[in-house]
């Protein structure tokens, strides 16, 4: 993948969910940024980028963070945030199973407090191993947790997925932990 597009993902991550002062971008209540204002102060801050550079990383984005509006005017994150904004996710039943992936440094705090949204807005899920495990690796020697979504669902927990697939939930009790 171009590094102008890593870097240009990176970036835009940082400010989209957690500092968009950075550069001094307003979010609206739901998470959105001006496109013309997001590029104008990139340009400012030496990171040079025009709307087809803006619409290539995030269209080629392997994670699959970011959205536009549907006129192109506006684009936000679609989850990771830290700063507080409203997705206006609705919620939906989860699948029977879900994974977390995590560093073997922070599971005896997990077996013991569960799975916290840390400084995010939720707890970030995943259906499959493999992309737990990628999770897990970013932080050290992965380990994946098997998650009974299902029965957390019917017992009053809410799910909602985003826009890029990602399982969301405020809190995994351990009791909620499979073998």
């Amino acid at each position: 993948m171009n590094k102008k597009i890593i870097k240009g993902s990176k970036l835009i991550s940082l400010i989209l969910r957690h500092q968009p002062e950075k550069i001094g971008l307003t979010l609206d209540n739901e998470g959105w940024a001006n496109v013309e204002e997001l590029i104008r102060k990139l340009n400012k801050k030496k990171f040079n980028i025009d709307p087809d550079d803006l619409k290539n990383i995030v269209e080629n984005n392997d994670k699959k963070r970011f959205t536009f509006s549907d006129d192109f005017t506006k684009i936000r994150a679609n989850q990771g945030h830290s700063i507080n904004i409203d997705l206006k996710l609705e919620p939906i039943i989860p699948p029977e199973i879900l994974f977390h992936g995590t560093a073997e440094k922070n599971i005896t705090s997990i077996f013991k407090k569960g799975l916290l949204k840390q400084n995010r807005n939720y707890v970030h899920l995943s259906t499959d191993i493999d992309t737990a495990k990628k999770v897990g690796m970013r932080y050290g020697k992965p380990i994946v947790l098997k998650i009974s979504a299902l029965k957390m669902h019917q017992e009053n927990y809410k799910f909602y997925l985003s826009k890029n697939n990602v399982w969301l939930t405020d809190f995994v009790p351990n009791k909620f932990f499979e073998d």
